[in-house]
């Protein structure tokens, strides 16, 4: 008998992109027995739109004012009835297949506990911007180790059991929750099993400065969790210490340092350039070149943001003292 899967999600303000998301959902081949979003408390006609797919989803929508994704996500679980759980986010858009290749493995073998789908770019492919920030921030499959994945929350499932067991998202953490809930779930399970046919399209931010915000809250989110001390480390070191280093030595010693500085600044940018030509489809000549560019921008726009958002998580992590997240 094949296990009844539940589709559970948080909403906050997502009146721009909660139609086309919504059906996606409804255009799944295999339809989730439940559908459970958690709004956040939006002040746009978020709920309105939810609403109208109640004919078309076996919907149910909490209003949950003032929660953050944490809190939203575990109570659309704790409210399912379903053995296995599909999350995703609002904002996305699924693949028609996504959750028959989600739900497949459960159906194969019926030990497997959690699932890791894949999420791909969806940049405007005329926007120089935008494919540059696609190559920049997000991954290709072949940048993939299963082994060592850790899956968004906007493309993962896992047995209502499984997360029961591990305590759930920290409802303490604003941001990187679901890097938490991952770290939890392979401490119980050892990896995911890998699905990189469930893809969830996920569009990347279309400014700098709403990138910029973006990454200076995740950081700031790392240095709450207490995650990535040798990352956050290495980054200080090198903008604060190896970086002005060779520049003194280029302008008082020789200018041959000059090519140790582009030798690091080719490592530093090897994987997006090599990312970029898998979008470059619908750009000409000029845009390539703009794009170039504007991966150094992201890449150091995103550096500053992290830099800066770290040291005021960790100050948050000293005042509150939150719960050791090794522990359930």
């Amino acid at each position: 008998m094949t296990e009844r899967v539940a589709l559970i999600a948080t909403v906050l303000n997502e009146a721009k992109s909660a139609q086309a998301w919504l059906d996606s959902i409804v255009q799944q081949t295999h339809q989730p027995d439940e559908v459970i979003i958690v709004d956040g408390g939006s002040r746009d006609n978020t709920l309105e739109i939810l609403h109208a797919y109640h004919d078309r989803l076996a919907l149910k929508v909490i209003s949950l004012p003032g929660a953050n994704i944490s809190q939203g996500r575990n109570r659309a679980i704790a409210e399912s009835t379903c053995a296995i759980i599909a999350s995703t986010d609002a904002g996305v858009r699924l693949e028609s297949d996504w959750l028959a290749q989600l739900a497949a493995p459960f159906a194969q073998d019926p030990t497997i506990q959690a699932v890791a789908g894949f999420f791909q770019a969806d940049p405007d492919l005329t926007s120089p911007f935008q494919v540059a920030m696609s190559a920049t921030v997000l991954p290709v499959v072949e940048d993939i180790n299963p082994v060592t994945f850790l899956p968004s929350s906007r493309s993962v499932a896992f047995r209502k059991t499984l997360w029961a067991s591990t305590g759930g998202y920290p409802e303490w953490l604003d941001y990187c929750e679901d890097l938490i809930f991952d770290f939890r779930l392979k401490a119980k399970i050892g990896s995911f099993t890998w699905q990189p046919k469930a893809i969830a399209h996920f569009k990347p931010r279309p400014t700098l400065k709403s990138y910029y915000r973006q990454y200076y809250l995740y950081a700031r989110g790392d240095g709450k969790a207490d995650l990535w001390r040798k990352r956050h480390a290495a980054r200080y070191i090198t903008y604060l210490v190896l970086t002005p280093l060779l520049w003194a030595l280029i302008f008082f010693a020789h200018p041959l340092f000059l090519i140790l500085l582009g030798l690091g600044a080719a490592i530093y940018l090897k994987q997006p350039y090599q990312r970029l030509p898998h979008f470059w489809q619908k750009l000409g000549v000029i845009g390539k070149v703009q794009s170039i560019v504007w991966i150094v921008i992201i890449r150091v726009t995103g550096d500053v943001a992290k830099m800066l958002g770290y040291p005021v998580g960790w100050r948050w992590r000293w005042q509150h003292h939150p719960p050791n997240w090794h522990e359930n």
